[in-house]
């Protein structure tokens, strides 16, 4: 192929080339002027603000104090504390100084613990107790303290006693306050509100362990063991299935339970025979139980005069005497109990003998009138203001179970004689006492029936509840 045969590019007039590299120029600045809207919305604009080198400054001079202040507070705990307690002083204003409160410290009383260790435990010294002590006779209750009771103290602001006060019980509060001759006693007593409250109970195995079942305190149940006491013989005559109904007085303050009363009408169901009691309050004031007709529950004696005791030995006259070794007479019943069991008098009368008497030990006996007389042997020692030649109340307690004397364990030789002679005490019958008066019989049926009929009622309801 020859020179001549190669295709040349074309050849454009110089006149057009110009126009051409113009319009190229419009184009580019155009695009440049006004951009599309694609690239538009592509665009990120950025804010920057530049520090100056003073501001830079000051903000490295904090950043070298907060890393100085943070190595303080690792190396000391109670720095933070500090600027923090003294930044909030500073917001408050110049410190004044507080006046001292007077200081409320209460102690409980621990095994072991006098008044004179109370005192101690809330920084009295011991000159206070005698001050306190010698500033009424009625402050001296301070000092019969019982394990658990709280004392309250008011001290001064300069550590000085300003008052004391104890809880007696939930119905009494002793107070001493100080005053300029000294201190001055006072008794705060609350008056509860009083309600009748009705039990019902079956003997199962004993009666204190069924009557705290059915919710009696051991005082109600002695109470109720006194009352049904001349008709039912509890150390030997109880069985089981044996029951009773009480409707009791009890005592509230603020809806707490605080105590009770007496025992306002009871039935005691005893070998399938029923005994019924109700307190009644004659005319003269004078409070006694009788029978749900008007018959007395008093009589002339106690069968018992140990609640709740067990009898060891009968009345016999050929039984061996265990320390003897040999036949004699026991002229008398045993009552084996716990020593320091309180032994009552079966009956109104006079203390012949308060003191020894040979294989007695220790006895009491007591002459009843002119045909009765009643010996108690073997005790631990005697009730206070027993004493020969003294006068005794049915029911009263004369002593305690001991084992004075030719005794092999604690209890209590019961004797019983009519016009000298021994007879058994657990088959004497005894007399009964009065009955209600004419004039006052209408007014005890009045009290008497509807407290029988609600012992019924609640019964019912009990028993009806547990079907």
């Amino acid at each position: 192929m020859t020179k001549e045969s190669s295709k040349a590019p074309p050849l454009y007039p110089k006149t057009h080339l110009l126009a051409a590299s113009g319009i190229a120029a419009l184009l580019s600045l155009a695009l440049l002027v006004f951009p599309s809207s694609d690239v538009e919305a592509k665009k990120t604009t950025l804010s920057l603000e530049l520090e100056s080198p003073a501001e830079q400054l000051t903000q490295d001079q904090d950043a070298a104090e907060a890393v100085q202040a943070t190595n303080v507070t690792a190396a000391s705990p109670f720095a933070q504390i500090d600027n923090n307690a003294e930044a909030a002083q500073a917001e408050k204003g110049p410190v004044v100084e507080e006046k001292k409160a007077p200081t409320h410290r209460e102690v409980i009383v621990a095994k072991g613990d006098t008044l004179s260790t109370l005192f101690e435990k809330v920084g009295l010294p011991a000159t206070s107790v005698h001050e306190v002590l010698a500033s009424d006779k009625q402050a001296k209750q301070f000092s019969q303290l019982k394990h658990g009771q709280k004392l309250v103290f008011e001290l001064t602001a300069d550590g000085q006693l300003a008052s004391l006060h104890s809880k007696v019980s939930d119905l009494e509060t002793i107070t001493l306050t100080k005053n300029d001759k000294g201190y001055a006693f006072n008794r705060i007593t609350a008056k509860p509100t009083v309600r009748s409250t009705y039990a019902h109970g079956v003997i199962n195995s004993s009666l204190s362990q069924s009557a705290a079942r059915a919710g009696l305190s051991h005082s109600l149940t002695m109470d109720m063991a006194s009352v049904f006491g001349y008709d039912v013989d509890f150390a030997q005559d109880i069985r089981q299935g044996d029951e009773f109904d009480v409707i009791y007085e009890q005592k509230f303050v603020n809806g707490k339970a605080v105590g009770n009363g007496p025992i306002l009408s009871a039935r005691f169901t005893n070998r399938g025979k029923t005994y019924t009691a109700v307190r009644y309050t004659n005319k003269q004031g004078n409070s006694s139980y009788y029978t749900a007709d008007g018959n007395s529950m008093r009589k002339a004696f106690i069968r018992t005069p140990v609640d709740f005791a067990r009898i060891s030995s009968k009345f016999s006259m050929g039984r061996k005497h265990p320390i003897l070794n040999k036949i004699r007479a026991h002229k008398g019943v045993d009552y084996a109990a716990p020593r320091g069991t309180p032994i009552k008098a079966a009956g109104d009368g006079k203390v012949l003998l308060a003191g020894r008497r040979g294989g007695y030990g220790n006895t009491v006996i007591i002459q009843h009138g002119n045909t009765y007389r009643t010996l108690y042997g073997h005790m631990q020692g005697f009730a206070k203001g027993i004493k020969t030649g003294g006068s005794v109340k049915q029911g009263q307690v004369i002593g305690y179970i001991g084992t004075t004397g030719l005794s092999t364990g604690p209890h209590l030789h019961y004797e019983f004689q009519v016009n000298g002679v021994h007879v058994d005490p657990l088959g004497q019958k005894v007399a009964m006492a009065d009955p209600i008066s004419k004039a006052e019989r209408t007014r005890f049926m009045a009290q008497s029936q509807p407290l029988m009929a609600r012992m019924d009622q609640e019964k019912a309801t009990m028993l009806a509840s547990k079907r």
